[in-house]
């Protein structure tokens, strides 16, 4: 259980029956109803609360609660990652290094060329704030080649998925990692070797193939309403790359110094690594990378600083709805976690009897689907199983493996409690429908053969 979840009011049966008829009714809502996601999740979420038998006194608190965990974390990043995004894409910043990529690459391996980037961009920073430093590039791409927008965001959004996932140091690897006593250093070698090639397959090849089959056009997301004209002299593609990688390069450091604190090189509790640490925060570093290109892009190029304020000023607007109905998917979420659905999924798995590492995909797997959150379900899961692996005396390769089946499992199925459902359908433009036939399908995609190569490495390492 998580912390913040309660014991259950109802039986296992009972809850796990709520939670079905929540997520249909929520499908229905907004598929055949067309009622507006954003109230369809308030509305389901309310009564969702209730059903499950949370005390009315605290329904409102657990919809605040769910609500504004996620949107403290999403609000800042989607924010300023959209302002960024406007700036390379006004300044003719993203259409230079797309060109320069398709160049480089040739225009059949520009989709190989966008997920690679967006492999080495996801190593340390979260999901959501590289794929929205990533979309100005997507975009361009998209545009100037044809198409249609999965064929290149697909992969791109696959390779940030898979990185956040298996790889340290992203916090769900890693607490699982500490919970089961595993090395992370092993760890993040076995994430990486299982990371890339399921990339390849389920994100690069499998973002081809439905590319070709579902056209996705490109949404005018980033351009604030209607296309700003580029600046006729645009900025260097390598101008545009070193402005990328400063919040990566800030996030990177920010890591390492946790790494080497660990390690026992540094004081935790000095007050300069304190001070250094809290620079290094995801938002501090995209907070720096948007004031330098506000600068490079911006005042160093001539460009009044009025029209760099009102062109940061129009990227917000667009994603408004997009960072609502994320958090509305946290609030969704936050109901069913604590409702007690995890502890009854938990309850219902734990008299199975299956090998420990089976059961540790199919718990992660279960809580995933059950609430939304690959985190919350990996950790969780973790603590599940942990005193199973324990008492089995698995070392080694095998208790990272166990880390990584449940990294896998925690990734399936990808749906409607899911912020990150709604992140990427709402940025790529997509319905509900069309976001399940894609984004849906390669995350269990991504599970699937994720455990299967984690399974391979339990048995033959």
């Amino acid at each position: 259980m998580t912390p913040a979840a309660a014991a259950p009011a109802l039986g296992a049966g009972p809850l796990l029956l709520i939670a079905a008829c929540a997520i249909a009714a929520l499908l229905v809502l907004i598929m055949r109803f067309r009622m507006h996601a954003f109230l369809a999740l308030i509305l389901v979420s309310l009564v969702t609360a209730f059903a499950a038998g949370i005390p009315p006194e605290k329904v409102v608190k657990t919809l605040i609660d769910g609500f504004g965990t996620t949107l403290g974390t999403v609000a800042l990043l989607v924010g300023l990652g959209a302002m960024l995004g406007r700036l390379v894409e006004v300044s003719g910043g993203a259409q230079a290094l797309a060109d320069d990529l398709i160049k480089t690459f040739g225009e059949k391996r520009a989709p190989f060329a966008l997920g690679v980037a967006s492999l080495i961009f996801g190593f340390p920073i979260f999901f959501d704030a590289g794929l929205v430093v990533m979309l100005p590039i997507i975009f361009s791409v998209a545009k100037r080649l044809g198409g249609g927008l999965l064929r290149y965001g697909i992969p791109a959004a696959g390779a940030f998925s898979v990185m956040h996932v298996f790889v340290p140091p992203h916090p769900g690897p890693v607490a699982a990692t500490e919970l089961l006593k595993s090395d992370i250093g092993l760890v993040t070698i076995l994430g990486l070797l299982i990371a890339i090639p399921t990339w390849y397959v389920t994100s690069y090849l499998f973002g081809l193939w439905i590319g070709k089959r579902i056209e996705v056009k490109v949404p005018e997301i980033l351009s604030g309403g209607p296309q700003a004209e580029h600046d006729p002299n645009p900025p260097k593609s390598s101008t545009v790359i070193l402005l990328l990688l400063l919040p990566l390069a800030i996030i990177f450091v920010n890591t390492g110094l946790d790494f080497l604190a660990a390690a026992g090189v540094f004081d935790r509790k000095a007050q300069w690594f304190q001070v250094a640490r809290g620079l290094g925060q995801t938002p501090i570093a995209l907070l720096v990378a948007v004031l330098v290109g506000t600068y490079v892009l911006g005042a160093r190029r001539g460009r009044d600083l009025g029209a760099v304020e009102k062109l940061l000023d129009g990227a917000l607007g667009p994603i408004c709805a997009i960072t609502l109905i994320t958090g509305a998917g946290g609030m969704f979420g936050g109901v069913l976690r604590e409702s007690g659905i995890g502890a009854a999924l938990s309850q219902a798995l734990n008299d199975l009897g299956m090998h420990i590492f089976v059961a540790a995909y199919v718990i992660a797997a279960a809580l995933r689907v059950a609430q939304g959150s690959a985190t919350v379900a990996l950790i969780t899961a973790a603590g599940l199983v942990q005193p199973a692996v324990a008492a089995a005396g698995y070392e080694g390769t095998d208790r990272a493996a166990i880390v990584l089946a449940l990294a896998a499992g925690s990734v399936v199925a990808s749906h409607v409690n899911d912020s990150g459902f709604w992140l990427v359908g709402r940025f790529f433009d997509m319905d509900v429908r069309t976001t399940l036939k894609t984004w849906t399908v390669l995350e269990t995609l991504i599970s699937l053969m994720g455990f299967a190569l984690a399974g391979l490495i339990f048995v033959a390492l």
